[in-house]
C-alpha cells in the first residue's frame, strides 16, 4: 500500500452516539496540549525513576568510551533510551565498520525508557476502533500486529541473550469498570473479529462474577487476556549498549545536543554542550525531546509529563496473595490505570496509565508550558489519590489491611511522553534533509513499537523499501504525512497504554 494514499481523519474515540462512554481511546487530558511546545531534558534535578534508583553504582550512568567528543563520526545518535539503543546495535550488526556515536543529554537511558511503567503489552484489541475510524481497517489490523510482532520480538531477544531484566511473560487483563465501557470493548472486539483480525489467542470472560474472580477487581464487568511482559526496561537497554560499546560504539553521556545544521560537503554538524562532531547521518532518536533539536518536528511531536507509582502491597496482598497479572484497568470516563505487579522481581507495584489524577497535571502544564519537559516531579498527590483510591474500592481487603513501614504508597515519579500528532510514531528520513532519521514520537507506547521500529529505521538508512521494514505504513515520515497533520483543524487523542 502507497502510504502517501491513506486518508487521515484523526484517531478519535470509540463510543457509542447515545453515550459519552469512551473506551479509553482520548488522550486523558483536560485540554489538547499546545502542540508548538518543546524543551530541551531537564538538565538537574530529575527524580530518579524506580528502575534508575536500583542502578546506581552502575558505572554506565555517566559512561564516556572517549574522553573527549571525536571531530568526525559516520553515524550521530542523538538519544540513549531503547530507540539510539537498539538503532545502533543494528547499525553495528549491518555496518561492522561504521563509526557510530551515541549522545545522550544526561545518564544512560534516563528519559522515558528508564522512566515507563515497566511493560511491554502488544494492544490486541482495544485499539482496533480507533485506528480503523482514523486509518482504515488494513492499517488498523498492521498495527495490531506489528505490536505483536514487537513484543516477540523483545521476548525473543531477552531469552536468547540471556539478559537479566525481570522479565515476566503471561496474562495482562483488560478489565472494564462500567457496562457502559464492557459493551464498547465488546463491540469493538466483535468489530476486529469481523475484519478478519487475529482473536483466538485472547481469552474473553463477559460475565462480571467470573470476571471479578479471575481479575480479583470487585468491579469488573468482563476481562480481556493474553500474553503480555513486564521488564526492567534500564537493564534491558543496558545490556544492548554494553554490546554496543564491545562493537564499537562511543557513548557519550551528560553531552547535550542542541542543534542541527549544514556542514561541508553534505555532512551534518551536531552542536553539543561539549563541542561540535561532523557526521555522514544523524539519527533523532530523543522522541519528546526531538522538536528542540529538529524545528522542523515542532509541531509533530509534543512533549508532556506524565506520572508513575510505585505501591508497596501490604501482607494481606503479598506472597501467595500477591498479584499475579499485568492490568489496563478501563474507567467510565476515558481514564485507564495499567498495573505492573513485577511477579519476577520484588513484588512492588507499578501504577502508570491515564488515571483521572493526570487532567490536572495536564491542566497546571498547560498554564506553565515551561515545565513541559520537567521530570522533576515526584510525589504528585493528586495523581497518588487516585491510584489510592482504586485499590481501596476495588481490591478486596486493601482498605483494611494493616500497613507497617515500608509499605503503602512508596513514591512516584514523573517521565516526559513524547506526543505525536497523529498518534502513530515517525519512523523514516525528515523529507528536504536527506541524511537525517527520526524515530520518535512513540506516544506513551513506545515498549510495544520499539524493537521492531528502530530496525526498520535502519533497514531504510540501508537503502531497503518501506515494505521491508515490516512497519505500518502509517508510521512512515513523509511530506504528504506532515501535510495531512499541518492541514488538520484539531489534533487527535489517543490513548496512552
Amino acid at each position: 500500500m502507497d502510504s502517501s494514499k491513506t486518508i487521515y481523519s484523526g484517531a478519535s474515540g470509540v463510543s457509542r452516539p447515545d453515550t459519552s462512554a469512551v473506551l479509553n481511546v482520548e488522550e486523558y487530558a483536560s485540554s489538547q496540549p499546545d502542540q508548538g511546545r518543546t524543551g530541551y531534558p531537564k538538565p538537574s534535578g530529575q527524580s530518579l525513576s524506580y528502575w534508575l534508583q536500583q542502578v546506581r553504582s552502575d558505572p554506565l550512568l555517566n559512561h564516556r568510551t572517549t574522553k573527549e567528543l571525536p571531530n568526525h563520526v559516520d553515524t550521530v545518535v542523538i538519544g540513549s533510551g531503547i530507540t539510539g539503543t537498539l538503532t545502533t546495535k543494528h547499525l553495528l550488526e549491518t555496518r561492522p565498520d561504521e563509526k557510530v556515536l551515541v549522545l545522550e543529554a544526561r545518564e544512560f537511558c534516563s528519559g522515558a525508557t528508564g522512566r515507563n511503567a515497566g511493560h511491554c503489552k502488544p494492544d490486541q484489541f482495544r485499539g482496533f476502533g480507533k485506528y480503523e475510524k482514523a486509518l482504515g481497517a488494513e492499517q488498523a489490523l498492521k498495527i495490531l500486529q506489528n505490536e505483536q510482532d514487537t513484543w516477540e520480538a523483545l521476548v525473543s531477544y531477552v531469552k536468547e541473550n540471556n539478559v537479566d531484566c525481570d522479565l515476566w511473560i503471561g496474562d495482562t487483563l483488560d478489565v472494564p469498570l462500567d457496562d457502559e465501557v464492557a459493551d464498547i470493548a465488546r463491540d469493538v472486539f466483535d468489530r476486529l473479529r469481523k475484519a478478519g483480525g487475529k482473536v483466538d489467542h485472547i481469552k474473553v470472560t463477559d460475565n462480571p462474577e467470573e470476571a471479578a474472580l479471575i481479575t480479583r477487581i470487585k468491579g469488573a464487568k468482563a476481562c480481556y487476556a493474553w500474553l503480555a511482559s513486564t521488564l526492567q526496561p534500564w537493564k534491558l537497554t543496558a545490556h544492548v549498549m554494553r554490546s554496543n560499546i564491545e562493537k564499537g560504539a562511543n557513548l557519550q553521556t551528560y553531552t547535550c545536543a542542541r542543534k542541527v545544521t549544514n556542514g561541508e560537503n553534505g555532512q551534518w554538524i551536531i552542536h553539543t554542550d561539549r563541542g561540535d562532531v561532523a557526521c555522514n547521518r544523524v539519527v533523532h532518536a530523543t522522541n519528546a525531546y526531538s522538536a528542540a533539536i529538529e524545528p522542523s518536528l515542532r509541531g509533530l511531536i509534543t512533549p508532556k509529563p506524565h506520572m508513575c507509582n510505585k505501591v508497596v502491597p501490604p501482607r494481606a496482598w503479598s506472597g501467595t496473595n500477591a498479584l499475579q497479572n499485568s492490568y489496563a484497568v478501563l474507567l467510565p470516563d476515558g481514564g485507564l490505570f495499567s498495573i505492573n505487579p513485577r511477579s519476577v522481581g520484588d513484588g512492588a507495584i507499578m501504577f502508570g496509565g491515564s488515571n483521572p489524577g493526570q487532567k490536572e497535571l495536564d491542566a497546571w502544564v498547560e498554564n506553565h508550558p515551561e515545565n513541559c519537559t520537567n521530570d522533576g516531579l515526584a510525589r504528585i498527590e493528586y495523581v497518588t489519590k487516585h491510584v489510592r483510591d482504586l485499590v481501596e474500592q476495588e481490591f478486596p481487603g486493601w482498605r483494611d489491611a494493616e500497613f507497617g513501614p515500608g509499605e503503602g504508597f512508596d513514591y512516584s515519579w514523573s517521565g516526559i511522553i513524547g506526543l505525536s500528532a497523529d498518534g502513530v510514531p515517525f519512523v523514516g528520513e525528515l523529507p528536504g534533509k536527506p541524511g537525517q532519521w527520526v524515530c520518535a514520537g512513540h506516544h506513551g507506547h513506545g515498549m510495544a513499537r520499539i524493537f521492531t521500529a528502530a530496525p526498520g529505521l535502519v533497514k531504510l538508512i540501508n537503502g531497503q523499501s518501506w515494505s521491508e521494514t515490516g512497519l505500518p505504513d502509517v508510521y512512515q515520515l513523509t511530506e504528504q504525512r506532515i501535510k495531512r497533520i499541518e492541514e488538520k483543524t484539531a489534533a487527535p487523542k489517543v490513548a496512552i497504554i
